[in-house]
């Protein structure tokens, strides 16, 4: 019992493009781990997509598939924090470095069980008809911080496309998700660090923040979605001084969460 998952996640492994790195929005050169070749039975993946002319950074940046887009927003200082994180605070073996997943890359998508994105996106159609073959094959999909109404809505419409028969539904506090690893009833605002320097916690009109998702015929949560809220700023910023440890303490708790359940669920 104990070889089947090994044998399993060896065979996913030598079919995995190998790491790759894309200049980002805001780093183009973060220095690589000594480790980052080492194989691991995790890897953090993270979403490349093209931007919607409704989010944050609309569409700035060129060729998405080039890096510099809005999918590299915190990129990959963010990740690779919340990769320290995630290896001390549970046993799962993580690679030291993220991985940039493109839909386009024929099936390379299946070989990651976690994907993460930050910002609003336009899928194609071959796009989204892949990942919604890749969700409900049992694949695991977080969106993060995009704030207010416009980029709200930008959101919606691309869920729609991808699961047009499945409603957007507002977690509670008792959803499983919320008690993987810890108990989260209290998630409260997640600003980024832009926050101490406008002192607001949000933008735009997205004042109050909401925990949402979609979830597959046998009741698992297969998409969660963070409305107004920072998290990829609260691990990225989470050497900083200044920045408030309640952030990036919450923030590196709903990501652990998440990563759990999503792997045993």
């Amino acid at each position: 019992m104990v070889l089947v998952p090994v044998a399993i996640a060896g065979v996913a492994c030598a079919y995995q493009l190998p790491f790759r790195e894309y200049p980002g929005m805001e780093y183009n050169n973060f220095p690589l781990p000594a480790d980052y070749r080492q194989p691991t039975e995790f890897i953090f993946a993270r979403l490349m997509y093209p931007p919607s002319p409704y989010g944050m950074f609309g569409m700035r940046g060129g060729d998405w598939r080039r890096g510099y887009t809005s999918w590299t927003n915190d990129y990959p200082r963010a990740d690779r924090h919340f990769i320290r994180a995630l290896r001390r605070l549970t046993r799962i073996d993580v690679r030291s470095v993220e991985q940039p997943v493109n839909l386009d890359d024929g099936d390379d998508i299946y070989n990651w069980p976690f994907l993460y994105a930050e910002g609003t996106m336009e899928l194609s159609e071959a796009q989204t008809n892949r990942l919604r073959d890749y969700l409900l094959r049992g694949g695991f999909f977080v969106i993060d911080d995009f704030w207010g109404s416009t980029a709200w809505e930008a959101c919606a419409q691309t869920m729609h496309r991808l699961f047009p028969d499945r409603p957007i539904v507002d977690l509670t506090d008792n959803d499983s998700v919320f008690h993987a690893v810890y108990n989260l009833k209290d998630r409260g605002p997640i600003p980024g660090q832009w926050s101490l320097r406008s002192g607001r916690t949000f933008l735009f009109d997205g004042d109050h923040p909401y925990w949402r998702g979609i979830f597959d015929d046998k009741g698992r949560l297969m998409v969660g979605i963070w409305v107004n809220v920072d998290t990829g700023d609260s691990w990225e910023w989470a050497d900083a001084p200044e920045y408030p440890e309640r952030y990036s303490a919450m923030g590196i708790r709903i990501g652990v969460n998440h990563v759990v359940y999503a792997l045993s669920h």
